[in-house]
């Protein structure tokens, strides 16, 4: 093993990502076991209908953190001011503002939303739900500060701390209240954790108010482009549970959202990896500088997208059985919501590391023409198939997995992004 050790150990590059890239695989894969295993859990503490409402809830919160991002993470990753207090400062100042934004935003969208789906309680849940927003707002930018300089041993503890208090949390709440209220109370504390646990274990700059003009003209004009590309990535991710919910049933909703989750590890780890690891990367090493930079790149990509595609098409072969074995029977048709979802998911992974790239050169510009073109076409491709998925729906129910394995096979061949790209 010593020379596991000669490339894991010192500050060099290569040690540097190769303990991010094993640090941020192991923590993610406890973090799924832990996922799966109190999702299994709350699924037999509380019924479909509660994972269909807070599914309502996630979608809502997220479209308001995605409507509003401005890049702040990449900003602080790719800029040559990156370590500067005082650009550091003016980031965590806007980071602030727009959580208290994001609160008020949810507070005042609440009825009109209850409304629209028909659901009075949600009118209640999105302004305590959304307090995690504010929460999140204050988290010191000691995180951005160890994603750029790949420093992420204690991030991945802290992370994988929170999430078991945040788990914990909500197995108790759930067996206590039996209503999707758990969720949103564990939800709150697992943020709240976070916030203390950066705090206090991450090295760094303790942050304060700050608004220098040059800092802020830099994240503005950098994040003017990752602002209208999350608006179009959260039409590219959620735009299928906004539709869905308002058209099926609470407890439809929570079935497809436990296929969906399961059908998602891939893609999530995938994107995790080439946020946190490609970046600091391609800064450090740009591809243009050497033949040898680009090579060692081009291979790093290559490996992502081959494991990425072999668990996909796993779960799209094993996809029923394994819903079969872990739920019981009124969650059995999320196997063949997993199995359509896994499917439909592969050309995805063909252009899964560009828009990273293109991150790490400073250029938001063209990472938001790539998700603006996936949302365009994704959302024609939904239009046009939308009479297949009411049939193929039918057919999950009456239990024809092999039908709705063909229909899944059809979905993603209209599937656009990535066609004609190779990674």
């Amino acid at each position: 093993m010593s020379w596991l050790a000669k490339f894991t150990q010192g500050e060099g590059l290569k040690a540097r990502v190769l303990r991010g890239s094993a640090l941020t695989i192991s923590g993610y894969a406890f973090s799924q076991v832990v996922r799966l295993a109190s999702n299994l859990i709350l699924t037999r503490l509380l019924f479909p209908e509660a994972f269909g409402m807070m599914a309502l809830v996630m979608v809502f919160m997220q479209g308001l953190a995605m409507f509003s991002d401005v890049g702040i993470g990449p900003s602080i990753m790719q800029s040559k001011r990156g370590d500067d207090p005082d650009f550091l400062n003016t980031a965590w100042s806007i980071q602030v503002f727009r959580g208290v934004v994001l609160w008020l935003a949810a507070t005042a969208l609440a009825l009109p939303v209850a409304g629209f789906y028909g659901e009075p309680q949600l009118a209640q849940l999105l302004p305590i739900a959304a307090l995690s927003l504010l929460i999140n707002g204050f988290n010191p930018t000691r995180l951005e500060t160890a994603h750029r300089h790949l420093a992420l041993g204690r991030v991945t503890v802290i992370d994988m701390a929170t999430q078991l208090i945040g788990v914990i949390s909500a197995i108790i709440f759930a067996w206590i209240l039996q209503s999707v209220w758990a969720l949103v109370i564990s939800g709150l504390i697992g943020a709240m954790a976070q916030l203390i646990c950066y705090n206090i274990y991450l090295p760094g700059i303790r942050n304060r108010f700050r608004w220098e003009k040059a800092a802020s003209h830099e994240l503005i004009h950098f994040g003017k482009w990752i602002f209208l590309s999350t608006v179009c990535g959260f039409l590219f991710t959620q735009s299928d549970k906004i539709i869905l919910g308002k058209y099926l049933s609470l407890e439809t909703l929570g079935i497809y959202n436990i296929g969906f989750f399961l059908a998602s590890f891939p893609l999530l780890l995938a994107g995790m990896v080439s946020q946190r690891i490609l970046i600091p990367l391609y800064r450090e090493r740009p591809p243009c500088a050497s033949i040898e930079n680009f090579r060692k790149l081009r291979m790093m990509r290559f490996s992502l997208t081959a494991g990425v595609l072999s668990v996909l098409l796993g779960l799209a072969y094993l996809g029923v059985a394994i819903v079969d074995l872990l739920y019981d029977q009124r969650y059995i048709a999320s196997g063949a919501i997993l199995v359509v979802v896994a499917c439909v998911q592969i050309p995805q992974v063909i252009v899964l590391t560009y828009d990273q790239v293109a991150l790490a050169a400073g250029d938001s510009r063209r990472f938001f023409v790539l998700a603006a073109a996936r949302a365009a076409f994704l959302r024609i491709s939904a239009l046009s198939g939308c009479r297949i998925c009411r049939a193929a729906w039918r057919i999950v129910q009456s239990g024809n997995c092999h039908g709705i394995y063909l229909s899944g096979g059809g979905l993603a061949g209209t599937w656009p992004e990535g066609m004609g790209s190779r990674p």
